[in-house]
């Protein structure tokens, strides 16, 4: 009986839009960037735990968090303009 190589595709975090928006949403409720920056870290230690549980090559690992994060960070400025009018309110 042969051998068949199986490779397993997890579904791109940068797709997670509830995670997404449930990290940007927890970011911008810190008071303090300490704050903000250790729940970064630990967000990011799970995400890389459970890819590593996974069997993902460290480049897609780098990959995937970048993009995450970058998801993440567009979020954050979606939030924070949410409801303002293009060209801003100086008329």
């Amino acid at each position: 009986m042969a051998q068949v190589a199986t490779a397993i595709i997890p579904f791109p975090l940068v797709q997670r839009t509830g995670k997404i928006r449930d990290v940007a949403t927890k970011m911008l409720a810190k008071t303090t960037d300490r704050h903000a920056e250790s729940y970064r870290d630990q967000v990011t230690a799970a995400l890389l735990s459970h890819l590593v549980r996974l069997g993902v090559a460290e480049h897609e690992r780098d990959r995937q968090l970048g993009q995450f994060w970058s998801a993440v960070q567009a979020e954050i400025i979606r939030q924070c303009y949410r409801g303002q009018k293009p060209g801003g309110n100086a008329a």
